[in-house]
């Protein structure tokens, strides 16, 4: 089944807890892209979480729709102002479907990660293509393994240490998986969550779209489309599915 470990109290603290993906800086350039590639048409947001993505997109103007698995989750994005505007599905993004048909499919932050097996990811790009229009895009935002940090028979890289956070992953190199740890301490309160992933080079993600009908158009290293190389930490990939181009799979 779907990571789904976004509880009430996890999600009352998420939008702090990550404030740093909340900054203009953060979303601005994400929002960018996506609104060039919806185009003319709609969007849904696989894993729309508290509207971090969601509702600024909407706010340029483009119907969006949301698939989230947390209920709290969900609830945290209603309380927000325009978040009317955007219908959230409750369900996981592997097989839940919403009624019509997008131009723009998206999952960002990570989120294909939550998926925690193969056959769930090979999935969740097929439920993208069933959605999408012919010449719609499906967009996947995710890290890169750091696997080159790692010692051999080494298992826990740190990423983040300060006096409100300590987030250190714990690798699971043959099988795929990672957990990561985080500690949150706020007002002398302190907050905890491990959750588990099931990473995929972007080679495999390239093959979960060839399955799904779906062909790479883009790939970067940023949202502001920095070539991706083989010291990206993330990567930005965007697939098409068949039918006529459009001027984004040009840019």
């Amino acid at each position: 089944m779907p990571n789904d470990i976004f509880d009430a109290e996890i999600a009352a603290t998420y939008d702090d807890d990550v404030a740093a993906m909340f900054s203009p800086e953060a979303v601005q350039p994400a929002v960018d892209v996506l609104v060039e590639l919806a185009g003319d048409g709609a969007a849904l947001e696989f894993a729309s979480g508290t509207g971090r993505i969601a509702l600024p997109l909407a706010a340029r103007g483009v119907h969006v729709h949301g698939i989230e698995l947390s209920e709290a989750m969900a609830s945290e994005m209603a309380r927000k102002p325009g978040a009317s505007q955007v219908p959230v599905e409750i369900g996981d993004m592997a097989t839940t479907r919403v009624e019509g048909s997008f131009s723009l499919v998206f999952l960002v932050f990570n989120t294909i990660t939550n998926l925690l097996t193969q056959d769930e990811q090979v999935d969740c790009f097929a439920n993208a293509a069933a959605h999408l229009d012919d010449g719609g895009h499906f967009l996947v935002e995710t890290g890169i393994p750091k696997l080159q940090q790692l010692h051999p028979g080494a298992r826990f890289i740190p990423f983040d240490v300060t006096a409100a956070h300590i987030g250190v992953d714990e690798y699971d190199v043959v099988n795929q998986r990672s957990t990561s740890h985080h500690r949150w301490t706020r007002n002398g309160h302190t907050t905890s969550l491990a959750s588990d992933h099931r990473w995929a080079w972007p080679a495999e993600l390239d093959l979960m779209a060839r399955l799904a009908g779906l062909t790479l158009v883009h790939r970067w290293g940023d949202w502001h489309r920095t070539p991706f190389t083989a010291t990206s930490t993330s990567h930005i990939s965007v697939w098409r599915r068949a039918g006529l181009s459009s001027s984004a799979d040009r840019a």
